[in-house]
C-alpha cells in the first residue's frame, strides 16, 4: 500500500537547520510531483515547498524562499526539505505530499506528519 513517512522533526534554535526526509513507497515514485505542506495549531495547512516529476523544476512559497531547498532522490524514493535560518514562526508539523494529475483521475498521498520547533 502507498506509505510516506516522514522523518528528521524535532526541536531546534532559532537560527539553526533541519533535514526533513519523506520515504515513499507502494507507488511509482518518479511518476509523482511531491511537496511539502506545513500546518500550525488554529491555522490552516500551508504550502511550503514543491518539486516536479522529474525533479528539475522546484516551487517555494514566499515565506521560506531563499531559506529552503526541496529535493527528489529518485533513487533511495525519498523526497527531503533542507531547512535553513529557522524562525520560530517555522513551527509546525510538515506532511509530506505526493501528487499525480492524469486526464481523468488525480492522486493525493499524504504522510503522517513531523513536528518541527523553532525556540530557544
Amino acid at each position: 500500500q502507498v506509505q510516506l513517512v516522514e522523518s528528521g522533526g524535532g526541536l531546534v534554535q532559532p537560527g539553526g537547520s533541519l533535514r526533513l526526509s519523506c520515504a515513499a513507497s507502494g507507488f511509482t515514485f518518479s511518476d509523482y510531483a511531491m511537496a511539502w505542506f506545513r500546518q500550525a495549531p488554529g491555522t490552516e495547512r500551508e504550502f511550503v515547498a514543491n518539486v516536479r516529476w522529474n525533479g528539475n523544476n522546484t516551487y517555494y512559497g514566499n515565506s521560506v524562499k531563499g531559506r529552503f531547498t526541496i529535493s527528489k532522490d529518485k533513487v533511495k524514493n525519498t523526497v527531503y526539505l533542507q531547512m535553513n535560518s529557522l524562525k520560530p514562526e517555522d513551527t509546525a508539523v510538515y506532511y509530506c505530499n505526493a501528487h499525480l494529475l492524469l486526464p481523468a483521475t488525480v492522486y493525493d498521498y499524504w504522510g503522517q506528519g513531523t513536528q518541527v520547533t523553532v525556540s530557544s
